[in-house]
């Protein structure tokens, strides 16, 4: 196994888009620029936002900006099994419980959940995790210490919805430790939420990844580019310009005669001259026009 295993995990609720390219330009970068792997994973875990066929899409669009990724991709709707051998055990250690509170009680309650059903002994509902650990800080590898609100930071999350559907913070957790991601890398929209993984990967004594959050892109009117937000798709043949465009907001320009030359020569090159000290620590940047 390599001494360094990077991955990208975007949903296909779309096709990608600015935003989400910046994420998977900066993951690809830093896992090869430390002669490291880089996986993708579709994390197909929420059918009802899914989109038909923006799977293949975005693994078209990454092989049209040149980043090839390592191995075959994984999927998490393929992964209910394992996901369920972890909840089950998390529940027979007592690890977790379930949970029958609605949304209404949770916001009455003041908005984070207060343990209510931990006496309860329930027999089915949503699952949280007993949060022991708690963890309400880490090192970020690009913004440094990172500190949450300790009220955050001990609420017993779901891991498993009542819907049937497996909550991010387990999946992420579970594939990432079965992977065997080394650093991961994404947008800090998913910063203040690391601090529950990490407390998952205390519970199930499981050694955790490193952690480089990258700043997001934002429009004109100041809100997050995403597929929520209609965040048009990656522009199909103005390529070696969007990528010369993500790599300057990465704070890696390239020089004036590679900004229009082939998508594969300007990774190269960036891959050689990556720097870590040089990705902006502000956590949004604005995304340029076209």
């Amino acid at each position: 196994m390599p001494a360094y295993l990077g991955r990208f995990a975007p949903s296909p609720s779309g096709p990608l888009h600015f935003g989400s390219l910046l994420a998977a330009v900066g993951s690809y970068l830093r896992a090869r620029h430390l002669g490291g792997q880089w996986l993708v994973r579709m994390e197909d875990l929420d059918p009802p936002r899914e989109v038909a066929g923006a799977a293949d899409t975005i693994l078209h669009q990454l092989e049209a900006y040149g980043l090839q990724w390592d191995g075959s991709v994984r999927y998490q709707s393929q992964q209910s099994d394992r996901y369920d051998e972890v909840l089950a055990q998390l529940l027979e250690q007592q690890l977790s419980y379930y949970c029958d509170c609605s949304r209404k009680r949770i916001k009455q309650a003041g908005g984070l959940y207060d343990g209510h059903c931990l006496p309860r002994q329930l027999e089915q509902g949503a699952i949280r995790m007993v949060n022991h650990p708690a963890i309400a800080h880490f090192d970020d590898q690009l913004l440094g210490p990172i500190h949450t609100s300790t009220e955050f930071a001990a609420e017993d999350f779901i891991l498993k919805r009542r819907d049937g559907l497996y909550a991010y913070q387990l999946a992420v957790v579970v594939d990432d430790h079965d992977q065997g991601i080394t650093e991961v890398v994404r947008g800090n929209d998913l910063l203040e939420p690391t601090v529950r993984q990490l407390s998952l990967y205390r519970t199930l004594g499981w050694q955790a990844p490193t952690w480089l959050h990258l700043p997001l892109a934002i429009n004109p009117d100041g809100n997050k580019l995403s597929k929520q937000n209609h965040a048009p798709a990656l522009h199909p043949t103005d390529i070696s310009h969007t990528m010369a465009q993500a790599l300057a907001l990465l704070g890696q320009p390239l020089p004036t005669d590679l900004r229009l030359a082939p998508v594969a020569e300007q990774l190269d090159y960036a891959v050689a001259h990556f720097r870590l000290a040089s990705i902006p620590t502000a956590r949004q940047l604005a995304a340029p026009s076209r």
